[in-house]
Parts: structure tokens; C-alpha cells; sequence
């Protein structure tokens, strides 16, 4: 059985992210660990005050994690990866990026994350596997962001039609990418 730890987005806690619920049911019904750590977003959202929240959940981290982000968790799980004492299963990234979206009122909520150049070689080398999903008409998370993740990830975008950034209550074709790595 795998362990999954789940990273909300800015704004949103472990039980508001919009698909979190449903797949932590799904997972947890499979037979799964599931861990979802709450962050402080948006006050105090740095990835200095994440670093500490997610302290408890390290030792949770091994060879048959698999972490899911959405929108500001892959950068945060990018930088967990820089640092990882293991090589862990799998990071699954939606509205995903890791560098600036063009939006000036986010950058405050973003810099501390996404300002330090990501050690893409460290971070290749501790996951086996990586997938990347974006929206063709995300507001938030260009898709060259999404592009531009991928392509440091040697991995491919997985485009998702008129889903916007991902405020959906199921996401099957996630548990169905899942569900080809456990």
C-alpha cells in the first residue's frame, strides 16, 4: 500500500481543496494512508512557515509516497524533493508552476516558494515519476506555466478541457493516473 500526502492550494485548507474529499475517500477505500497537512494560507503563507507546518509529515516520507499538489503544492513539493533523504514514488502536480504566473496581487503568496531556482537535476532523481496535469483555460496558472514545469520534470502536460483551476468535487482521471503507479 502506498502513503499519499496531499498539498492544498493558497486559500484552502486539507478538507476545502475541491477534489481532496473525494480522493482521500477513494484512496482510503483502496487501502491507502492518505496525509493532508493544513498550511497556513493566505496569512502567513511562506514557504518557511509550510516547511514547519509539514515537519510532522517527514516521517511519513518513503520509497512508496506519492504526493499530490494543486496550484502553489507542486512548487511547495518541488522544494520538499530538493531535499528529500528518499526517492519517493511518485508527485502528481495540478495547476501546477514553477515560476511567476503574471499576476502581481499573487506574488506576495508565491515568491518565497517559486524565488530560488529549483535544483531540477536533486528533484528528478528523488521521484520516480512525475505527472502534470493543467486546464486550457486556467485564470490563474497559464498554461506555459504548466509547459514550462513539465518540460524541467522530462515528463509530459496532461490538458484538461474547461476545467479552469481545477474547482472540481471528483477528478477520476487523476485516481485513474494514480491508479497505473500503486
Amino acid at each position: 500500500m502506498a502513503t499519499f500526502i496531499l498539498v492544498h492550494s493558497t486559500g484552502e485548507s486539507s478538507t476545502s481543496e475541491p477534489f481532496f474529499p473525494w480522493l482521500r475517500k477513494e484512496l482510503e477505500k483502496r487501502g491507502h494512508t492518505v496525509y493532508s497537512p493544513d498550511f497556513p494560507s493566505p496569512m502567513d503563507q511562506t514557504l518557511g512557515n509550510w516547511l514547519k507546518a509539514f515537519a510532522p509529515y517527514a516521517q511519513y516520507v518513503t520509497e512508496n509516497t506519492i504526493f499530490i499538489g494543486r496550484s502553489i503544492g507542486p512548487a511547495f513539493i518541488l522544494r520538499l524533493l530538493e531535499k528529500s533523504p528518499v526517492k519517493v514514488k511518485a508527485a502528481f502536480f495540478v495547476a501546477g508552476f514553477c515560476s511567476d504566473i503574471g499576476l502581481d496581487e499573487f506574488m506576495p503568496l508565491i515568491n518565497t516558494f517559486i524565488e530560488k531556482k529549483f535544483q531540477w537535476e536533486k528533484i528528478r532523481q528523488n521521484c520516480g515519476k512525475f505527472f502534470v496535469y493543467c486546464s486550457d483555460n486556467d485564470r490563474y496558472v497559464p498554461i506555459e506555466n504548466s509547459r514550462e514545469l513539465a518540460k524541467n520534470l522530462h515528463t509530459r502536460i496532461k490538458i484538461v478541457n474547461g476545467v479552469d483551476h481545477f474547482w472540481m468535487r471528483e477528478f477520476p482521471r487523476l485516481l485513474k493516473d494514480i491508479e497505473s503507479v500503486i
